[in-house]
């Protein structure tokens, strides 16, 4: 018998029994398979949709640090609803026709059952990407290697996990003709942010154009779901080893790659019940049942919109001229360059 309970994981039981229950409707896949003091895990991707090259593809990312399991919880709750729906909603199966969805719900298991940030040699693994910061970093939060028992540690190397993401990242950009991806995570502020790279300098990301792009669809769409912060990271604060800013760094600009990180403001849990901060998870999950119920379906329409945007084949839609309006447009918001 394990020494872990599986209190700490159950996430990765919920993952395996969907892949159980519906396997026949996707492919899956392990990017990587390991032991951590006795338990064999996975880092397993999951695809729905067609297989075909040169189409757009969304991708959910979660659990990147195991402490924040609300992340790991709203791409399997989303993930669960889909297969659900498979059998009967026409409009899911035709936009599966023609768009592939990418599912990486727990890149970081061995957190998970140790309830810790970091992985099994407590690497950071936002922090752990090649990349460096070109600018001032915050003390610690920024990323350390000062020691492995500090937060935020960066690692001497990539870590096993960092790489597999990388690599399966790199994969789908070279089978889609656009890619799409949220990554969940927990604990910053009051308020749900949406941030898009860069956070390791504070210089514009080249496809900003594309975020605007996303950004006016979705005022437009749902007037009624502005409570997210859409914005650079580098705003808030900068860092070290970004997987995402590592991503962008290394695309050849043909194939459009929006990554957007999804910062659900835990603070507002703890100002609600701050009971929570009388345990650890507490500062980065909501612990009373109906307010995790509810975070569970507050992100459905944005994680759909993605869908949709896809299947619209939004970002592949835009050329050249009105791709440099939008980004001069997103320069005067978020940048206040140019003209207004």
């Amino acid at each position: 018998m394990s020494r872990f309970s599986f209190e700490h994981a159950f996430e990765i039981d919920t993952l395996k029994r969907l892949i159980a229950q519906h396997q026949g409707h996707f492919h899956h896949s392990s990017l990587l398979d390991f032991y951590y003091r006795g338990e064999a895990l996975s880092v397993t991707a999951i695809e729905l949709g067609t297989q075909e090259s040169d189409v757009p593809c969304v991708l959910f990312v979660g659990g990147v640090h195991g402490v924040e399991r609300i992340g790991a919880q709203v791409v399997l709750a989303f993930l669960g609803s889909l297969l659900n729906r498979l059998d009967w909603d026409t409009h899911l199966q035709a936009l599966l026709s023609r768009v592939r969805l990418a599912f990486v719900p727990i890149v970081n298991p061995a957190g998970f059952l140790r309830g810790s940030r970091g992985n099994g040699q407590d690497v950071d693994l936002m922090r752990n990407a090649p990349i460096e910061a070109q600018e001032g970093v915050t003390f610690l939060v920024g990323g350390q290697r000062l020691s492995r028992h500090l937060p935020w540690y960066r690692g001497e190397a990539m870590a096993a996990e960092t790489k597999a993401l990388i690599d399966y990242v790199t994969s789908l950009q070279a089978r889609s003709s656009s890619l799409l991806a949220l990554d969940a995570h927990s604990g910053f502020g009051l308020k749900d942010h949406l941030w898009f790279p860069h956070a390791y300098t504070g210089e514009p990301f080249a496809g900003i154009g594309y975020v605007y792009r996303l950004h006016r669809l979705f005022e437009k769409g749902y007037p009624h779901h502005g409570h997210y912060q859409l914005a650079p990271q580098s705003h808030f604060y900068r860092t070290h080893g970004d997987i995402w800013d590592y991503l962008v760094t290394q695309v050849d600009g043909k194939t459009p790659f929006v990554p957007l990180t999804l910062e659900m403001g835990s603070w507002a849990w703890v100002r609600k019940n701050p009971r929570q901060l009388f345990n650890f998870p507490g500062y980065f999950n909501p612990q009373a049942p109906h307010r995790h119920h509810r975070i569970l379906r507050r992100h459905v329409v944005l994680m759909q919109f993605l869908l949709d945007a896809a299947y619209g084949r939004v970002l592949e839609q835009v050329r050249p001229p009105e791709l440099t309006r939008l980004t001069a447009e997103g320069l005067r918001l978020w940048f206040n360059r140019g003209k207004r």
